[in-house]
């Protein structure tokens, strides 16, 4: 996909590949399919005049638009790697994990290096933090340069021949997911695992040349650029959001559930077929999706070391009534089954190669518990995410999609210990903005009821923290908002405020705040 993508760039020049957005919602190219190309080239240059190649490590810390891909085919074409810096993960686990990677050289764009540098206070308090850049490696900068970075990357690299393309299969791009200081973990995706990852989602989303897609990921902007339809990068401001929408009007849209909230509270309408993933989208969602014009409304269930892995549109997603999370049929290729533990496993093309410094394994443990009926692949829960009351083993995610009713935003069941070695289960429910919250209690009465023995001994009324690049409901965080609200109940309090614990405990006794 990468190779089909770079010939692509060459063939039409002249025509928009990466979009951007005015504040005004106006649609602008931020660059053109031969911008690309020229930009891929010199990095190519550059690279391999620093001595970067064939089983090579690029440590990558850039922004996602056209440098970031031109970043990417320069070192897919010289067979290195591209190493995933993630600022969102804390400079001890950063070092930690690149101390595994060894990059020959660290590419980073202004914005990182003020990260790790003067900005490391503005930064600290969105979450963001580097080490120092130099400490990883050389490091190099990309596009322009402010006072304190890095030399740049030389893309005028003149006398420097440009090396034939790398043809063989090998490492392309490490991703850390997990594991601790001492521990990394990282991903190992091959260039035939990332080729086989795009041409299933170019399978599924089908970008028709010439007409633009909005999404900002890797697997939006190659698959989409490859098949010839520009890509239009979402503007981060929801209200900026809307307009670009409104304007741009794309076939398809990628966006994370936490975006197509912001952006459904913001009145936004949609068009063509709306794609979301990266956390868990509940079929309330999706149908709101597409109530506000989107001709279909899907789901992706993807990992780091499968993507994509299953599909489900929102007709198919409403009209289940079992227990659990459907997440759909495994997508062309994909393997699943599950362990004597219930755990799910995948296997196929996509599939990554290993983990870091560890022998290579077919199957990718998800870490999710599941079910497969009829061949659809039924989520009942993270194994880690057990919660023990009463000596039974409960399994959030098996009852979670029950609770999302109209007007809920979000829902999490969670463990608050009892202080006897046992748990309560507490249902912490976000309500959507404007929702009736009468209504909504009345609602959420059935399928409370139908969760038996697993039915929660308390409900709140509370927004639900969010953390990690795709803002995923924070269970840990979200548990301890749980206890410091139960624990702050006045006796006898029956009120039913925004803070208030609805529900009945599981002896029936109405509980209180």
């Amino acid at each position: 996909m990468l190779d089909t993508l770079a010939h692509t760039l060459r063939r039409h020049p002249d025509r928009p590949a990466v979009l951007g957005t005015t504040r005004a919602g106006d649609v602008r190219a931020k660059a053109t399919l031969g911008d690309l190309a020229d930009l891929a080239d010199g990095y190519t240059a550059a690279l391999h005049a620093r001595g970067v190649a064939r089983g090579g490590t690029v440590g990558v810390a850039v922004r996602p638009g056209p440098r970031a891909l031109a970043v990417m085919l320069a070192v897919h074409r010289l067979g290195a790697r591209a190493a995933v810096l993630d600022p969102g993960a804390g400079p001890d686990a950063l070092r930690a994990r690149l101390a595994l990677a060894r990059p020959d050289v660290v590419l980073a764009d202004a914005t990182a290096q003020a990260v790790a540098g003067w900005a490391r206070p503005l930064a600290h308090r969105a979450r963001l933090a580097l080490p120092d850049l130099a400490e990883l490696g050389p490091v190099a900068t990309v596009g322009p340069r402010l006072p304190g970075c890095a030399p740049a990357l030389d893309t005028d690299v003149r006398g420097v021949a440009l090396p034939p393309p790398v043809d063989e299969d090998g490492d392309a791009v490490i991703v850390f997911t997990s594991g601790t200081t001492s521990r990394p973990r990282a991903v190992v995706h091959t260039r035939s695992s990332l080729a086989a990852g795009m041409a299933t989602v170019a399978g599924l989303v089908r970008p028709e040349a010439g007409r633009p897609v909005l999404g900002g990921t890797f697997f939006v902007l190659v698959p989409s650029l490859a098949s010839g339809a520009p890509v239009a990068l979402p503007a981060r401001s929801p209200h900026v959001l809307v307009r670009q929408l409104r304007r741009l009007t794309p076939q398809a849209t990628y966006l994370t559930p936490p975006q197509l909230r912001r952006a459904l509270a913001e009145g936004a309408r949609f068009h063509g077929r709306v794609w979301t993933g990266s956390a868990p989208a509940s079929a309330e969602l999706l149908t709101r999706v597409k109530r506000a014009g989107a001709d279909e409304a899907w789901g992706v269930y993807a990992l780091t070391e499968l993507f994509p892995a299953a599909a489900v549109e929102q007709a198919d997603k409403t009209a289940f009534t079992g227990e659990g999370d459907l997440v759909g049929t495994p997508l062309p290729g994909v393997a699943a089954k599950t362990d004597a533990s219930g755990e799910l496993l995948l296997s196929g093309p996509a599939a990554r190669d290993r983990y870091l410094g560890e022998d290579p394994d077919p199957w990718v443990a998800t870490g999710d518990r599941a079910r497969l009926d009829g061949g659809r692949i039924v989520l009942e829960g993270r194994r880690k995410d057990m919660i023990l009351r009463h000596a039974e083993n409960i399994y959030p995610g098996l009852y979670e999609p029950t609770l999302h009713v109209p007007g809920v935003e979000l829902a999490l069941l969670v463990g608050v210990p009892a202080g006897d070695g046992d748990e309560r289960l507490v249902a912490v429910v976000q309500p959507s903005a404007g929702a009736d919250r009468a209504a909504l209690r009345a609602a959420l009465d059935g399928p409370l009821e139908r969760m038996g023995a697993a039915r929660p001994d308390a409900v709140l009324l509370a927004d639900i923290p969010l953390s990690g690049r795709s803002l995923k409901p924070d269970r840990a965080a979200t548990a301890r908002l749980a206890a410091a609200r139960l624990a702050s109940r006045l006796p006898g309090d029956r009120s039913l405020a925004d803070r208030s614990v609805l529900g009945r405990s599981r002896t029936g006794e109405r509980s209180r705040r």
